[in-house]
């Protein structure tokens, strides 16, 4: 993934200096550098134009902390590992970047930057949570920009909030990010998932109970409105809430005051709801499935967050980011080819980012520190790639009908130094190894007569032509049938026999509906 933006790199030491520049510009940045003051002039008369600053020694001990709060607009990443952020004041800090960075540093890093410039184009806000939103609602679209923009806007007040959207667009994140940006982020924010609880529990788990409220209530209980008292209550799918605890949410909304479950004693409220629902309310209160005036009471303040078929151009900054997230979990990473990354573009999603996350996971469990392309993702991913791309058909009727060999193992000496990276060339930089190559094909048994040339499979093209992929895949369905006969149904026997592996040959039986007992 190419970086296309301008990075200015101000750092006093020469040599350093070059190697910052060969490093950013082999990802693609247009960079500019040179000594130490002409870079600080060069910034007070265009840091508009500037999407990255690299900030490394400036042979003065104070300057880094007095050069940030002067470019309050202007990302900085910083070289120097004696800088420490001061928090509100350093609300342009993007990151430290460190003495050998990995490609998935340098690309977060510049991301990061770019986020906040196009944030900061969109708000007059600089304060130092900004960081923190640009990091947890990843993306460059119009649509994910325009979320963070209105979750800037009506954090700092106490207006309820209503966040729509399909399931899996991230709206508990933004629910957090608003708590978190607010005057209540040091108090608690307390979920609540009112499609998971039962309806004659809701009561109890939302205002609480006193002791022999009803048969089980061994103990007083605080509900969720107490636990979540001075902070954000968050009520997830809020449109599966029965009927009859609207109209108790509602009074509560109204009066800031509730009461537990058996008790008389009235509890002040001091909680802002966010409320939110992949239903659409409006639909639900013309069929009277939801009440009106509760619906007007919680929509103060709407949030839409866009579902990831409308987010196209973030899909490759989304799933860089989902691969360092689990990747540091997993202690591996993983490559896109480029095609790879384009099928994947193509998918509509219905999931949306949830699944996206859960398809990057699983990538990375199935093929540890290697490059993924078009065929070594799952068959539901991969669409019609094969029939629309010459080359990878080609490739699979290599992989159908040729001899592989399965590599269970690949070399783990692959740390490789950035200098030599970006003057070999080599496609396993920044950490990855070469795939394994295919085997060598045996020389093949040359025929010498006619009985020979008889016996054969030579098909003749007529003259009215045929359907070659109709006439390749019932090829490929029989030689799986015959090599499962012969093998008994052994599909691990069976992928030997055709010289496939097992796995492979597992997704052409799916894709053909074959089972191993035909």
């Amino acid at each position: 993934m190419q970086f296309s933006g301008n990075v200015l790199i101000i750092e006093h030491d020469q040599d350093k200096r070059q190697a910052l520049e060969t490093i950013f510009t082999f990802l693609g940045a247009a960079t500019q550098t040179g000594e130490v003051e002409d870079c600080l002039s060069y910034l007070d008369s265009s840091s508009d134009q500037i999407d990255a600053c690299i900030l490394g020694d400036l042979d003065h001990k104070d300057t880094i902390a007095k050069v940030l709060p002067k470019y309050p607009r202007t990302a900085f990443i910083i070289c120097d590992d004696e800088f420490i952020p001061s928090g509100k004041e350093d609300a342009n800090y993007i990151g430290r970047l460190s003495k050998e960075p990995s490609y998935d540093e340098l690309v977060q890093l510049l991301h990061y930057s770019q986020s906040f410039k196009t944030m900061s184009r969109l708000s007059g806000r600089t304060d130092g949570k900004r960081g923190a939103l640009i990091k947890r609602l990843v993306g460059r679209g119009d649509a994910i920009c325009l979320v963070r923009r209105l979750i800037e806007q009506v954090a700092p007040t106490d207006a309820n909030v209503l966040i729509l959207g399909e399931s899996g667009t991230g709206k508990e994140v933004v629910a957090r990010a608003i708590h978190d940006l607010s005057n209540r982020s040091k108090r608690p924010f307390v979920p609540v998932n009112c499609g998971a609880i039962p309806g004659e529990l809701l009561e109890s788990e939302l205002f609480g109970h006193e002791k022999g409220a009803f048969t089980g209530a061994f103990a007083s209980r605080e509900g969720r409105f107490e636990l979540a008292e001075g902070g954000t209550l968050f009520l997830d799918e809020i449109g599966d809430m029965p009927f009859q605890m609207q109209v108790k949410l509602l009074r509560v909304l109204q009066e800031r005051t509730f009461t537990r479950v058996g008790s008389n004693k009235i509890i002040n409220a001091n909680v802002r709801v966010i409320a939110a629902t992949h239903q659409n309310l409006e639909t639900m209160v013309a069929e009277n499935k939801f009440r009106e005036d509760l619906f007007y009471r919680l929509n103060v303040f709407p949030i839409e967050t866009p579902p990831l078929r409308e987010r196209i151009d973030d899909i490759p900054i989304l799933i860089q980011e989902l691969v360092n997230r689990h990747g540091k979990e997993q202690h591996t990473t993983i490559r896109f080819t480029q095609r790879a990354m384009l099928t994947l573009m193509q998918n509509e999603w219905k999931g949306n980012v949830r699944e996206l996350s859960n398809l990057v996971e699983r990538l990375l469990i199935l093929h540890p520190n290697e490059v993924v392309d078009t065929s070594d993702l799952p068959a539901k991913y991969r669409g019609d790639a094969v029939d629309n791309d010459p080359i990878a058909e080609r490739e699979a009727l290599l992989e159908a009908f040729t001899c592989t060999e399965d590599f269970d193992t690949v070399d783990d000496n692959f740390d490789m130094d950035l200098d030599e990276t970006l003057t070999s060339g080599d496609p396993s930089a920044f950490g990855v190894p070469n795939k394994p190559k295919r085997k060598e094909l045996p020389d093949l048994p040359v025929i010498r007569d006619e009985d020979e040339m008889s016996q054969a499979f030579v098909p003749r093209l007529s003259p009215e032509g045929i359907n070659l992929k109709s006439m390749i895949t019932d090829i490929e369905i029989s030689m799986i049938k015959q090599a499962l006969e012969q093998t008994n149904s052994v599909v691990a026997k069976a992928a030997e026999t055709l010289g496939l592996r097992r796995t492979t040959l597992i997704e052409k039986m799916k894709k053909y509906g074959l089972s191993s007992q035909q």
